[in-house]
């Protein structure tokens, strides 16, 4: 048997209108009770599926999403077919109050296809939501985004931002994993993703073992949380985090920010750059190569470039944005070579 969960730390009383800043930098998730009860809109989804419908419908565009279709044999997977060669949805374009009519007409339907509108943008889609529905976040300037289906399970995956992501429909059951999991949660391929992050192969639910031996590992250091309308979790950067909806019908409001300057690149293209052009490198230059990451990047300080004038240290000063864009077309010339 597979160890359980222990359950994620919870914080009450936490103030929605200015958020603390020990919360919008922490390293480990909380689960902030009640945080958005206030909401007119999770009031609306503590009362009904059609309440809640309604609400958004106030404020939906006529601008069609994408939305994720799969059959009801795939149980709310929203991942790789079992041969890995395609994925187990089709994607479609809606409006917002067709998704939300559909679901309400499947809500009693046992036999449901799965439908799932991930990270639409709700300044886009649902102009005049966040008036009276929003976070305070001081100085950041977060993503905020709306997620609406059915009883979908969404695959462990991680996302370079902090994300605070809020209940306001249904309910939802969230296991998380820390980020040196890496290797016991057998993560797919980096480059063919169903939305954008790589996600685990072991389906949760059913985990093969014989497989996956080491997501038993895994699970010793998970935890978990089951949400309500109203309750909020705090995930920082890439933390994998499975979500599963557990009702038929779910929204979610998140927001996501980074703890770096907009010009920074995102370290995946890094680590994407490094496994072209490092990876397979002979194993002698491969350790050579350790060596430079390690003094130039992982373990740099003030002392790295001291004994260079300042005048003439090029990448080795501080990065700024300036610096960054003559690097950024540096690197753009030695790829398009």
């Amino acid at each position: 048997m597979l160890p359980a969960a222990e359950p994620i730390e919870e914080l009450h009383g936490v103030d929605a209108a200015a958020l603390p800043e020990h919360l919008l930098t922490s390293t480990r998730p909380y689960v902030l009770r009640g945080l958005v009860a206030h909401w007119p809109l999770a009031r609306a989804g503590a009362a009904s599926m059609h309440e809640a419908a309604a609400y958004l419908t106030g404020f939906a565009s006529d601008a069609p999403a994408t939305v994720s279709v799969a059959p009801p044999e795939a149980g709310g997977h929203i991942g790789y077919r079992p041969d890995l060669l395609g994925f187990g949805f089709a994607q479609q374009k809606a409006s917002l109050p067709a998704v939300l009519d559909a679901l309400l007409r499947y809500a009693d339907d046992p036999a449901a296809p799965t439908l799932y509108l991930g990270s639409t943008t709700i300044d886009t889609w649902l102009p005049g939501l966040r008036e009276h529905n929003d976070l305070g976040f001081g100085a950041l300037q977060p993503l905020a985004s709306i997620w609406i289906g059915n009883r979908t399970r969404i695959p462990a995956h991680q996302d370079v931002p902090d994300n605070i992501a809020c209940v306001v429909a249904g309910r939802r059951r969230a296991t998380l994993f820390p980020p040196e999991q890496l290797q016991n949660l057998y993560i797919g391929p980096l480059d063919r993703t169903p939305a954008g992050q790589a996600i685990s192969l072991v389906d949760f639910d059913a985990p093969d073992l014989q497989r996956f031996p080491r997501f038993a590992e895994a699970m010793r250091h998970a935890v978990s949380a089951e949400l309500g309308p109203g309750d909020a979790l705090m995930i920082p950067s890439m933390w994998w985090h499975r979500m599963q909806a557990l009702d038929a019908f779910n929204v979610l409001v998140n927001y996501w920010w980074r703890q770096s300057p907009r010009w920074m690149d995102t370290p995946m293209n890094a680590l994407l750059h490094a496994i072209m052009s490092v990876r397979d490198l002979p194993p002698a230059q491969r350790e050579i190569w350790r060596e430079a990451f390690r003094h130039y990047v992982f373990d740099a300080d003030t002392q790295t470039a001291a004994h260079i004038p300042e005048a003439v240290r090029g990448v080795l000063a501080p990065m700024d944005e300036a610096r960054s864009r003559e690097l950024r077309a540096r690197l753009l010339q030695g790829l398009n070579r």
